[in-house]
């Protein structure tokens, strides 16, 4: 029976984290809508321009280097070396804390550089508050790593929670306080930032409480001697960190490096190309209301394909070629269908959602073309998750490393030309040629079908249908009268009732098209109740 608990458990701790990032990923994705509301455009812009760093921080501490240092602890754990265990997370910790070390300095004293870079001197003090995020993330990572060896997930879950949930409400208390005290932008920024600070800093707590009441820290603290004689093993823990840890890190900062490209130049070509400093600021503040926008898209798709991957790791260890390739088709056809609902629904229904959650229409045609992200992206992540499934770690990052060069230079050409649109032009052709090379990759990696004909038929006709209905009802609802002062509840009316209209047509006509069997739809959250529109016939 002893497979059979291991494989229980490694599924319950999955499914543990995998709720754990879709409430950390919601609630950074909506604190933003609030925040935009209380500081406005410029305040948004600002806050905007430093979050990519903050960005960098936070992926180095969730994703790749506690996933390594996991994996090598489920290694040692085996061994039954409580010594060794000891000695890998005391290198693993130099190690990182001399990573975060030189990234705070670096962005530290390089925030004056950095903020002339991006046209915007006054930036550079909230860059500096950023920075302090690089020398608390080892201690974080390092004990997520620990736990997560041990196999259990509940103190990572919590503390990524608890760390999203205190980030998001020092930055809206702040936002609003400082606000109403009339300081300025700038400032309200920092305050902002500093939620970063206090986020991660409540995330150690709850990790060191856990050690504290289950009494384990006499388990994982060094002890003297405990590098002598094993430098051998120090260089295969640190060659492993970097390589591994790294490649993984930067595969999770697809769209943080597209936001830092934004960061560094959009701005500047603005008020190069005529805008006025303040006008300029405030268009890049509407521009980056996509960012909410694409999180809030892109969860859902990502974590029904991502929760796939364990079961794909799993059968590429037992072989089973078959399974593999069906779970592999299922995670690709699930990022597409989910992608292209949310893409094309958000953009039919732009312009009432623009309103209802920023309060006014600006840059709603900018806002439709970055709806188109959510698909690629979606895509990307998904097939990013299968190749380190099937043990393809330096490719993926590869991929995701070009697109910040490719996102800097496509601004270059197209922000003089379009503007805004620009921008958003280049995102989607950025993320198209990420999207294209990683394919073919993956191709020679994997010969699995998934756009065949019926699939695609069915997909055109679904989103054909739900386009038609989405403007239909827009079209309806924008003949009647409404009173003055009514008119963000009258789109927020418009935009979730069409879009559960439209979502429920489009989910109806896949379903009902065959695309998911019965046993697939049984996967995913809910699936029971999907499997009610499949046809009769269909169903056990």
């Amino acid at each position: 029976m002893k497979p059979v608990n291991q494989s229980k458990a490694l599924f319950r701790g999955a499914f543990i984290l995998a709720i754990a990032a879709l409430i950390t990923k919601i609630l950074s994705a909506v604190y933003r809508i609030p925040f935009q509301n209380i500081v406005g455009d410029v305040g948004f812009y600002i806050y905007q321009q430093v979050y990519p760093f903050y960005g960098l921080a936070i992926v180095l501490a969730t994703t790749g280097f506690p996933v390594v240092i996991s994996k090598l602890i489920a290694e040692q754990r085996e061994k039954k070396n409580p010594d060794n265990i000891r000695r890998l997370l005391f290198v693993s910790y130099i190690i990182l804390q001399i990573f975060g070390a030189l990234c705070f300095l670096i962005l530290y004293f390089g925030a004056g550089f950095i903020a002339n870079w991006m046209n915007d001197e006054k930036l550079a003090i909230l860059l500096r508050v950023v920075s302090i995020v690089f020398l608390l993330f080892p201690i974080v990572s390092i004990l997520r790593g620990y736990y997560q060896g041990k196999g259990d997930m509940l103190p990572t879950a919590l503390s990524q929670v608890g760390e999203q949930l205190i980030r998001a409400f020092t930055i809206l208390f702040l936002a609003y306080t400082l606000t109403k005290l009339g300081y300025s932008l700038y400032l309200i920024g920092g305050g902002a930032m500093f939620g970063s600070i206090t986020g991660i800093m409540v995330s150690a707590v709850i990790l060191f409480t856990f050690l504290w009441i289950r009494k384990e820290w006499k388990i994982i603290a060094p002890s003297k001697g405990l590098l002598k004689g094993y430098y051998r093993e120090v260089r295969v823990i640190c060659k492993t960190l970097v390589f591994q840890g790294l490649t993984i890190c930067i595969s999770g900062m697809l769209m943080i490096f597209i936001q830092l490209a934004d960061a560094l130049n959009l701005y500047s070509l603005l008020t190069e190309t005529g805008y006025e400093m303040e006008m300029a600021k405030s268009v890049k503040g509407v521009f980056d209301r996509g960012q909410p926008l694409i999180q809030l898209g892109t969860i859902v798709a990502a974590s029904m394909s991502l929760s796939l991957v364990p079961l794909i790791t799993s059968a590429r260890i037992k072989k089973d070629t078959s399974f593999l390739e069906d779970k592999i088709q299922l995670a690709i056809r699930v990022s597409i269908v989910i992608g292209v609902g949310a893409s094309l629904g958000l953009w039919a229904i732009i312009e009432p959602a623009n309103i209802m959650l920023f309060e006014d229409n600006s840059g709603s045609s900018v806002l439709g073309i970055l709806s188109f992200v959510i698909l690629l992206s979606s895509i990307i992540t998904t097939i990013i998750a299968i190749m380190q499934g099937l043990g393809s770690l330096l490719f993926p990052a590869g991929a995701v490393l070009a697109t910040f060069p490719l996102k800097y230079i496509l601004n270059a050409y197209l922000v003089p030309i379009f503007g805004t649109s620009g921008a958003a032009y280049a995102t989607i052709l950025t993320l198209a040629l990420v999207c294209f090379s990683l394919y073919v990759k993956f191709k020679r990696m994997q010969s699995t079908t998934v756009l065949k004909g019926r699939f695609i038929g069915t997909l055109l006709t679904a989103s054909f249908m739900m386009v038609i209905l989405l403007k239909g009802c827009l079209a309806l609802t924008v003949m009647i009268t409404i009173p003055v002062g009514t008119e963000r509840l009258m789109a927020a009316i418009q935009a979730l009732g069409c879009s559960f209209l439209g979502g429920f047509l489009f989910l109806f006509i896949i379903i009902r098209g065959g695309v998911f069997l019965e046993k697939e739809l049984s996967l995913f959250p809910f699936g029971s109740k999907l499997s009610l529109l499949l046809p009769k016939k269909n169903r056990s």
